[in-house]
């Protein structure tokens, strides 16, 4: 009896165990291939969360970044997405308005969602729901030589509403120019090519100078960004390179760190390098107040998204949850050197909490960050601003490079059949 009995306990251990194995869900990850330290963090974050006893595996897929929106745009056509899938900030209004993406509201608890950034939430919402959260965010300013700033007798701004003003930036980008070190007072990293950077880092200056890419009420190009705001900016940044101040072709990204430039408008991810380089003379100089006093700085980076397709919506929330955790955040955070995306995330990190010497950043992108526009026809906006650009810095017309941006952006537009408010 007793053997009978020992016979039956493990034929049912073997059933139960066997229908463990068989509700065992794989959730495939789409996500772009970023630095190689971003590579390592998400790899051991799909593995940990694999390992946890919650009947999930996580199948993760790396796709080149180069062709990744490429990539994307072919497999929703075919209707062949993942579960869950990373997005560029700006790309997420189109897939949203394409139908492709689940909204997230049902999964995201509200003090989660309060802890999260507002450009991050400015990001990922559409039409009044939330497809999209990153781990973390971007930010612009100036990384100033502080020796040079001393030489020339620079005021040092202290944060955001002590920033230089426009004359005052323009009066020292003239003494930096001067001075025997300097080729080119400043660095616009045209290094980086003819891409989303030109959109990202140069229609801040846009909007500082009271203009933008597309009127956002009316989703209407013409008149805004070929208005007489967005001329002043376009004449203003041509002038920079007739006038010497900045390089139409840098040989890399070595301008800055080899003491050839004093100003260099990029990022938090040159942290590393700018420090390496200068030490404590590398130092961090907030976005300039421009036309009225108005500052404008980027933001918006990669987020995860699940798209509509998927058949396991709480299995892909559950990843997603766990890398969005503040925790998790930071390990990604430390490893790019990005924002983190949450405020509880920020003051686990030594280098964005307050005090931290990348804090401006943070006050920046709760301050004056400017979201590149929400809309499905984003892709077109930003060839159009990219192509008009590169153009007017290598001395076209401005007034005729904005136009034809006006024109392409609106008969895109009409082509899309996108409404106002879309």
């Amino acid at each position: 009896m007793k053997k009978l009995l020992t016979i039956s306990i493990v034929l049912l251990l073997t059933f139960v165990m066997a229908g463990s194995v068989v509700a065992q869900t794989e959730i495939e990850v789409w996500f772009h291939s970023g630095r190689g330290s971003e590579r390592e963090v998400i790899r051991d974050q799909a593995q940990r969360f694999s390992e946890m006893d919650n009947g999930i595996t996580v199948n993760l897929v790396k796709l080149p970044e180069g062709s990744y929106t490429q990539q994307v745009q072919s497999a929703a056509a075919a209707g062949d997405l993942p579960d869950v899938l990373d997005l560029d900030g700006p790309t997420i209004a189109n897939y949203a308005w394409s139908g492709f993406l689940k909204p997230l509201g049902e999964f995201v608890p509200e003090e989660m969602e309060e802890d999260f950034l507002p450009s991050i939430l400015e990001q990922g919402y559409y039409k009044g729901n939330l497809y999209a959260l990153g781990t973390f965010d971007s930010g612009l300013a100036f990384w100033g030589n502080k020796e040079y700033l001393e030489e020339v007798n620079a005021r040092i701004p202290e944060g955001v509403e002590d920033a230089w003003t426009f004359q005052e930036f323009m009066d020292i980008t003239k003494r930096l120019q001067e001075l025997s070190e300097v080729e080119y007072a400043l660095d616009m990293k045209l290094n980086y090519g003819v891409n989303e950077h030109y959109t990202y880092e140069f229609s801040p200056f846009l909007q500082a100078f009271g203009g933008d890419l597309i009127n956002r009420e009316t989703m209407v190009a013409e008149g805004t960004i070929n208005g007489p705001e967005a001329n002043a900016f376009a004449s203003w940044f041509q002038s920079l390179f007739e006038r010497g101040y900045a390089d139409p072709n840098p040989p890399g990204d070595t301008q800055f760190i080899e003491g050839k430039t004093a100003l260099a408008w990029v990022g938090h991810w040159t942290f590393n390098q700018h420090k390496n380089a200068l030490g404590d003379d590398a130092i961090l100089i907030p976005a300039p107040k421009f036309m009225g006093g108005k500052q404008a700085t980027g933001m918006g980076s990669w987020a995860w998204s699940m798209p509509s397709s998927t058949e396991h919506p709480e299995a892909a929330w559950e990843f997603m949850k766990f890398i969005l955790q503040p925790e998790e955040i930071i390990k990604m955070t430390n490893a790019n050197g990005a924002v983190p995306a949450r405020e509880s995330a920020i003051e686990m990190s030594e280098l964005y909490k307050e005090g931290g010497e990348l804090n401006l950043f943070v006050e920046q992108l709760q301050k004056i960050a400017v979201p590149r526009p929400v809309t499905p026809a984003y892709p077109t906006i930003t060839s159009a601003f990219q192509t008009a650009m590169d153009n007017i810095i290598n001395g076209a017309d401005v007034s005729q490079e904005l136009n034809d941006a006006a024109e392409t952006i609106d008969e895109e537009i009409e082509y899309m059949g996108i409404e106002q408010g879309e």
